[in-house]
């Protein structure tokens, strides 16, 4: 798929370019990972070669083996010697009673048969009752005896089934030809990927089937390739499947606060998770970068290069989200060296939206009660600007018409009226021009904010101030792009806050807006405690039907003005604590995931006053002799309601290198909080 998202228009160019060397693909057994069993499972788990876990396996996992296998050896040897002295007692007593007198030899032989079977009835019921033998059995002797049988009897009847053709849909749909010439060829897993996403166009549309099959002719396992031409990323992790388009961060622990199905599992996270958008917190160095951001951003590049998703990466310059060679944009505002600069209005085809998106972002949070005459101040000066010029205007143009600069304006009104478009925009005009020089005038706040990104650092990074790079606008997120905003925190910290709360409503508001929704649309912002306002919140509430999804980073929730927390809770679906993090973090955790029923056991011990003088006088001299009085013992048994996760524990209990984390996929199903080893 090209960028304009659609697979003829290319076709005929690429047709004619020679097959180019492969980049990044490893030996790769494409027929072993097409066949690899991927059942069908409950969100979060890792689907690849998952091995369903047995009952075998839980009582593995509750007993050890040793003391397993050394209890029911040592009750085996017990029981030996005693089924052959119990058969030697029992003949003894008959022999006492007389009761074998006058007993034929058939029928001697019938007794002994019948006391031996008796006597080691009850021997292998009692010590196999103690030696749990019937486990031991179902652990190790049966899967024993069924691989032996298995190996020494093999089925004359049955034919081994083969491994599935990785083309067979190809083959049976009238592109034989295609099938052939990749048969044999080194093709790697976001090469088959890409090449059946293809094929599902083709299908759609089979006019293309002769430019796909020329397109296979010609470039072999590089066909339909990303307009990066990488086949894939350099230095991936293992941790990938993209038929199912998981990725694995870690093992659930097999602990009894996880469900059972989620025990001793791989735990990975997939597109219908990711849109619901996931909330992570945690404090520094706990692994949210390494664990979360980093893998997520690869797993969304990978499916990018695939044709299957479009990526966004926010984070500082210094924060490890991949090299820059993952990524087909790159923007550094600030770098003297970066390739691409930045539409600030690039979120939106209608002037007003793209106005009031970038006057939020202009805004801090203590002057967002001011947000509503910002947006209309910002609104009537862009309209006009946009209807004279046909473009948006540069930061210092925009700057001068909200100072109230004369010059400014009354160019402006000029090109208005030779364009004969003043009297559409009088109106608007008009009201600024009241507002200027006023205390409460929004233009001048909104200038002295934009004062911020009009430094000579920031020079040539936005459009509109004369010739500079090519911007990057929000709008392309109907094409499988892969884009690494890196944010000047360092050196302008300010300035980075607005660029991350502008490019993260940008991106809530073009990905609901996206025509193309085949392809997931992600968001991965490393910290986000600029990024998330009210406007943020309500988008990605909207984005759940959108194929769109957000993953919000933040150290603590006090980032975050105190209204908009539990907003944003509500908002998203999987939310993940890190340890380490504040009790009042873990409050809105423990009170989101709410509580469930637990079986409590009460022993209560009372002094024992039963009986009579001789039952009283045999514990009076106990106590004397022990020091200790006799006591009864009282066991209650009851259902309590407990929080799946405290605040306490949240805080103070979860072990490095771990978090807890609830998920909910765009279809409804939920998970409750899982105990996750992200090292696993």
């Amino acid at each position: 798929m090209g960028l304009d998202g659609t697979y003829g228009q290319r076709a005929a160019e690429q047709a004619q370019v020679a097959v180019p060397p492969q980049r990044g693909v490893a030996p790769f057994d494409l027929t072993a990972w097409v066949n690899a069993p991927r059942p069908e499972l409950a969100p979060g788990v890792w689907r690849l070669n998952h091995r369903q876990r047995t009952e075998a396996d839980r009582e593995a996992a509750a007993v050890p083996a040793g003391p397993l296998l050394w209890r029911a050896a040592l009750n085996a040897l017990v029981a030996w010697f005693a089924y052959l002295y119990g058969v030697e007692l029992v003949f003894w007593v008959a022999g006492l009673l007389d009761l074998l007198d006058g007993l034929g030899q058939a029928t001697s032989v019938i007794a002994l048969l019948v006391v031996n079977g008796l006597v080691l009835t009850v021997v292998i019921r009692v010590f196999g009752r103690m030696g749990r033998w019937p486990e031991v059995w179902r652990r190790w002797v049966a899967p024993l005896l069924a691989r032996t049988v298995t190996q020494e009897q093999p089925s004359e009847d049955a034919e081994p089934a083969g491994p599935t053709d990785p083309w067979a849909a190809l083959r049976q749909g009238g592109a034989a030809e295609a099938a052939r010439l990749l048969d044999g060829r080194p093709v790697g897993d976001v090469d088959y990927v890409r090449i059946q996403r293809a094929w599902e166009t083709v299908r759609q549309d089979p006019a293309l089937l002769p430019a796909f099959t020329e397109q296979v002719a010609a470039r072999g396992p590089a066909a339909c390739a990303h307009p990066s031409e990488a086949r894939d990323l350099t230095g991936r992790g293992p941790g990938h499947d993209l038929l199912t388009r998981q990725v694995r961060l870690g093992a659930a622990q097999d602990v009894v606060k996880n469900p059972q199905t989620h025990r001793a599992t791989g735990f990975a996270l997939d597109p219908a998770l990711l849109g619901t958008s996931l909330l992570a917190v945690g404090p520094a160095g706990t692994g949210k970068t390494a664990g979360l951001a980093r893998p997520l951003a690869e797993a969304l590049c990978l499916q990018a290069l695939a044709g299957t998703a479009c990526a966004v990466v926010l984070g500082s310059a210094e924060a490890d989200l991949g090299p820059d060679d993952w990524y087909d944009v790159v923007i550094a505002p600030g770098d003297p060296s970066s390739p691409y600069g930045l539409d600030l209005f690039g979120a939106a085809v209608e002037v007003e939206q793209a106005a009031a998106r970038l006057a939020d972002a202009l805004l801090p949070d203590e002057l967002a009660p001011r947000g509503e005459a910002a947006r209309a101040a910002l609104q009537q000066t862009v309209g006009p600007f946009h209807a004279a010029y046909g473009r948006y205007p540069g930061v210092r143009e925009l700057r001068a018409l909200l100072g109230g600069a004369a010059a400014a304006w009354q160019t402006l009104r000029q090109t208005l009226d030779d364009n004969g478009l003043l009297a559409a925009h009088e109106a608007d005009l008009q009201h600024r021009e009241r507002q200027h020089g006023r205390a409460d005038d929004p233009g001048t706040l909104l200038a002295d904010r934009l004062a911020l990104l009009d430094r000579p650092a920031f020079a040539g990074h936005f459009p509109g101030d004369g010739p500079g790079r090519p911007a990057f606008a929000m709008r392309a997120l109907d094409h499988p792009l892969r884009v690494r905003v890196k944010l000047p925190e360092r050196g302008h910290p300010e300035a980075a806050r607005m660029l991350s709360r502008l490019l993260a409503g940008q991106f809530v508001q073009a990905a609901a807006a996206r025509t193309e929704r085949a392809l997931f649309a992600g968001l991965v912002v490393d910290d986000a405690s600029a990024a998330v306002d009210a406007q943020v919140i309500r988008g990605l509430q909207g984005m759940r039907g959108a194929n769109a999804g957000a993953v919000l980073l933040l150290r603590t929730l006090v980032d975050l003005p105190e209204a908009l927390r539990t907003a944003l809770f509500g908002a998203v679906g999987c939310r993940m604590a890190f340890p380490g993090i504040a009790p009042w973090d873990g409050k809105l955790f423990s009170e989101a995931w709410g509580t469930h029923l637990v079986r409590e056991t009460a022993v209560t011990h009372t002094p024992d006053t039963s009986g009579g003088m001789f039952r009283k006088a045999g514990r009076g001299l106990r106590k004397a002799l022990s020091g200790t009085a006799a006591q009864t013992e009282s066991v209650t048994v009851r259902d309590v309601e407990r929080h799946r996760w405290s605040p306490s524990d949240l805080a103070h209990a979860l072990p490095s290198g771990h978090a807890v984390i609830s998920l909910a996929s765009v279809t409804g199903d939920q998970v409750p909080p899982l105990l996750v080893d992200l090292r696993g």
